[in-house]
C-alpha cells in the first residue's frame, strides 16, 4: 500500500476492523518511512448492479454517490466519517441482498432515508427536502410534523 504523504510502499497495519455487515475491512496504517497514519478500506468487488433513474435512464450503481449525498447532509452535524462509511456499507448490503441486479433510484433514496433518519433528524431533513423535493415551506412543516409525531408515539 502506498503512503498518501511521501508515497512509500514501506507501511504497516497498526489496526484493522470488518464492518457490522462484513462488507468492508478498515484498516489503520502507518507510513514506516514518513511516520504518518492513514486508512483505507478493503471491500469485495461486487456483481454490477444497475440503478433505473426517474426518467427510465440506467446506470451502474456509485456507492461514492451514496456517500457524497450522506455527507452534504451530514455537513456540519456530529456524524464522524466512520459513521457516514458505515451506513454506506450498510445500505450498499440491502442493495446486494435483493435478487435484481437492477434497483429503482427511489429504493436507494429510500434506504439512505431510512438510515439517515436513525442518524441524525436535522441531516434526515436535509437529505428529504432535496430528495422529496420540497417546493415550499409547508412541505417541511408537513415533513417535520410526521417526524415529531413518530417520535412521541415512540416509533
Amino acid at each position: 500500500m502506498k503512503c498518501p504523504y511521501c508515497l512509500s510502499t514501506d507501511t504497516k497495519v497498526t489496526d484493522k476492523r470488518d464492518s457490522e455487515e462484513g462488507v468492508s475491512t478498515r484498516r489503520r496504517r502507518e507510513c514506516l518511512k514518513c511516520e504518518k497514519r492513514f486508512t483505507t478500506y478493503e471491500r469485495v468487488e461486487t456483481l454490477d448492479i444497475t440503478v433505473i433513474k426517474k426518467d427510465g435512464r440506467k446506470e451502474p450503481f456509485d456507492r461514492d454517490k451514496v456517500r457524497s449525498g450522506l455527507k452534504r447532509a451530514c455537513e456540519k452535524r456530529p456524524i464522524g466519517p466512520e459513521k457516514i462509511d458505515a451506513a454506506v456499507d450498510q445500505i450498499e448490503a440491502s442493495i446486494l441482498k435483493r435478487s435484481s441486479k437492477e434497483v429503482p433510484s427511489k429504493l436507494i433514496g429510500d434506504l439512505v432515508l431510512r438510515k439517515l433518519k436513525s442518524i441524525d433528524k436535522v441531516a434526515y431533513v436535509r437529505f428529504a427536502s432535496v430528495y422529496k423535493e420540497f417546493n415550499d415551506l409547508q412541505s417541511f412543516e408537513e415533513e417535520l410534523e410526521m417526524l415529531i409525531n413518530k417520535n412521541e408515539r415512540g416509533a
